[in-house]
């Protein structure tokens, strides 16, 4: 099979990688409280940085759909997609929130209802409050840190003939001393973000399919099925790697698509129809009119730390995974413009997720208010189990319990796949089509690290991971922004000069022309 490596990069990753999975098994009675401290430091020194990133990040990017770059095509004028619009939403999505999104959709919304920040829990203003905190969570923030590095990538491989890794970026900052160490630095954070990133979205959605084999079939769901699970969809994850992206992550992504789409108009057409439209346009209305408010909002004057398990650990999050989903959002990408890229990622993801939290969320919280309150323990009972128990009120309960699973499962595979190609392009140098062995290195490093933080300190270390790693990734994308206007504003000028000057020539040709045909008139003998 061979290797086709960037050696520091390769090694480096690999052996931090591995001291931290042993580390984490020989201490792993005090691995729990370690990841408990490092979280509440982390979160209570610098939580304000993540607040003020990814607004940053959010605004850089709304600033250039709009802008006299929004027409900047991603690999020249004369590229076009290679992906129909409706595959490039699928696979965005599946990597992007798949499940994630399922974890958190019914879970996050109660449990805010219960314990709101502000208001009073288990009252319609908590509920409110509840849905308005999710959406941001799940809305433009996030899609914005994907859209940053996705564009950033997909411009410089594409427009500038760059590798596809994160050194490349920064090519109109150091030139080519991004192929030197510190472009080796870069790749290494970019790595470690993306493994540790995505072994948190990993690891939430083995908790999730232990706790649906357990609910609907009685089946444990304890760590040891957890980690037979994680070794038997990686496994899966890892053919899907050997396939490569059009028939591997596509195909699978498309058919998430599929499932998820299924399940979502079943909740909506066997449940509280009405309401979950009414209540669709009522969050994302008040998510808008209170947008800067809590886009912003630090608890500088109440004192308390909700935000650190909550705001803190998704901007974390969303920080660290960047690279892996900016990364194969950018393969999947050349042939848009700006503008379309931006758009594109920001808004309609961002709307479906919204649609999706108000059609699960908000009938739970409208079921709590009513007084059933099964979905309501089930989140205190065990997070991962509110899924489950929120379809048991449905018609076919079973059949849709058992979609749940396996629409979790599909979504575990395409973020282990796609992230394995990301990964792999990280640690050879930016080469889109590495060797196979490589790949399946990488895929199971993935399950492996999932497997181990679970062991390690369950949901507590999965959080603590994403946020470690997308402390210092966070001071990269504020030079990625700089570094990306920079590129852009010189092809910009570049093409604005090249104008002109055809401009120019054409003008001194039109001259040129007048006065051959006025010279030559003036020595016609007709004259």
């Amino acid at each position: 099979m061979g290797l086709d490596i960037n050696g520091p990069v390769f090694f480096t990753s690999s052996i931090f990688i591995i001291v931290s999975i042993t580390l984490t098994l020989i201490f792993r009675e005090q691995a729990e409280n370690y990841f408990n401290e490092i979280q509440d430091f982390i979160s209570n020194t610098v939580g304000w940085f993540f607040v003020l990133c990814v607004n940053i990040f959010l605004i850089f990017v709304v600033y250039l759909a709009f802008s006299k770059y929004g027409d900047i095509r991603i690999g020249g004028k004369d590229a076009r997609p290679e992906f129909k619009t409706l595959s490039w939403f699928a696979m965005l999505f599946s990597a992007g929130m798949g499940i994630g999104l399922l974890f958190w959709s019914i879970a996050e919304p109660v449990t805010h209802f219960m314990t709101p920040p502000l208001a009073a829990g288990g009252t319609p203003e908590a509920a409110q409050e509840a849905m308005n905190f999710t959406f941001l969570h799940w809305g433009f923030h996030a899609w914005g840190v994907y859209a940053l590095v996705g564009l950033s990538l997909a411009y410089f491989t594409y427009s500038h003939g760059l590798p596809l890794t994160i050194r490349s970026v920064f090519y109109p900052l150091w030139g080519d001393k991004i192929y030197g160490k510190r472009g080796d630095i870069i790749d290494i954070f970019a790595v470690l973000a993306t493994l540790f990133g995505l072994a948190t979205s990993l690891g939430l959605g083995v908790q999730q399919i232990a706790a649906g084999l357990e609910h609907v079939f009685g089946l444990s769901s304890g760590i040891v099925t957890q980690v037979s699970l994680i070794v038997g969809i990686t496994f899966i994850a890892t053919l899907s790697v050997v396939l490569g992206v059009d028939k591997g992550v596509k195909f699978l992504s498309e058919w998430n698509m599929r499932i998820a789409v299924v399940l979502l108009l079943l909740v909506v057409l066997l449940g509280p129809t009405i309401f979950i439209f009414q209540s669709f346009v009522q969050n994302t209305g008040n998510y808008f009119y209170s947008f800067l408010e809590i886009a912003t909002w630090t608890e500088s004057y109440t004192g308390n730390d909700w935000q650190n398990a909550w705001t803190v650990f998704y901007w974390g999050w969303w920080i660290a995974w960047s690279p892996f989903v900016g990364m194969f959002i950018a393969r999947i990408s050349k042939g848009r413009s700006i503008k379309e890229f931006i758009l594109g990622v920001l808004i309609v993801p961002s709307l479906i997720t919204f649609f999706w939290i108000t059609a699960f969320g908000s009938t739970s919280i409208q079921q709590a208010l009513v007084g059933d309150l099964s979905v309501l323990n089930a989140v205190e009972d065990n997070v991962a189990t509110a899924l489950f128990v929120f379809l048991e009120d449905y018609p076919f309960a079973v059949a849709l319990n058992v979609i749940g699973v396996v629409l979790i499962a599909g979504f575990f595979v395409t973020s282990s796949d796609s992230g394995s190609l990301v990964v792999d392009s990280l640690t050879s140098g930016g080469k889109i089509d590495a060797p196979v062995g490589q790949r399946i290195f990488w895929a199971v490093a993935e399950g492996t690290v999932a497997a181990v933080l679970l062991i390690g300190g369950g949901l507590q270390a999965l959080q603590t991971a994403s946020i470690v790693t997308g402390l210092p990734f966070a001071f990269i994308l504020l030079f990625m922004c700089y570094s990306l206007y920079i590129g852009l504003r010189d092809e910009h000028q570049q093409t604005e000069e090249r104008k002109t000057q055809k401009e120019w020539e054409s003008y001194e040709a039109r001259v040129a022309d007048i006065i051959k045909k006025r010279n030559a008139g003036k020595q016609s003998p007709n004259l």
